[in-house]
């Protein structure tokens, strides 16, 4: 798939990966995306589906991590979590809030099996063994949706690799390796003070 890259999700990997910063970061970066996301979401369903979207994107926080720590790249580690959103997206047939049409489900859970099997991680259950013990509350679920699916915000035809667009407006394959100069100070959350 498609995702942006910049020093900002670099000081954001660094600030997880640390105990101190790390609860501050996580909240916010959660905060962020549900919000992303829900902008993308029907207006006549946005705050049904808050809840479910804060502890989904929570757990994915951790899968973030374990990717990393398993020897991911940073934007590999991060689409892991796109697309385990997109699963859980195409289940509850919220399809405008998809990044990728759906028919490209089976393509992106290839690419990254041998991680999402080891961590029970499916289409139908996309947090596996990273979702939380009391589970993610309920959200209810759009299915007349998929039989003509609407993806305003999908971009087809990245499935076969992770294609990052920098800064520049230019598309790298893989992405970019870390700048040296990466600070945690940069990462959401820590630069308001909060940490």
């Amino acid at each position: 798939m498609k995702i942006r890259q910049n020093a900002r999700h670099f000081a954001s990997k660094k600030a997880l990966e640390l105990p101190v910063v790390r609860d501050v970061v996580k909240g916010k970066l959660v905060d962020m995306h549900t919000a992303i996301f829900l902008k993308k979401a029907d207006p006549d369903h946005r705050e049904e589906r808050r809840e479910h979207l804060d502890a989904f994107f929570g757990a994915t926080m951790d899968s973030y991590l374990a990717a990393l720590q398993e020897g991911a790249p940073e934007a590999e580690a991060r689409e892991i979590t796109h697309i385990q959103a997109n699963f859980d997206f195409f289940n509850h047939g919220w399809t405008e809030m998809m990044e990728f049409p759906g028919d490209e489900l089976d393509d992106h859970y290839d690419r990254y099996e041998t991680f999402f099997s080891r961590h029970g991680v499916t289409i139908a259950d996309p947090l596996g063994e990273f979702a939380p013990a009391d589970g993610v509350p309920e959200a209810p679920s759009t299915p007349e949706k998929l039989d003509d699916p609407e993806h305003p915000y999908a971009e087809g035809g990245f499935a076969d690799d992770v294609y990052v667009q920098g800064d520049d407006g230019e598309i790298r394959v893989g992405g970019r390796d870390e700048p040296e100069d990466v600070s945690v100070d940069d990462a959401p959350g820590v630069d308001e003070g909060e940490a």
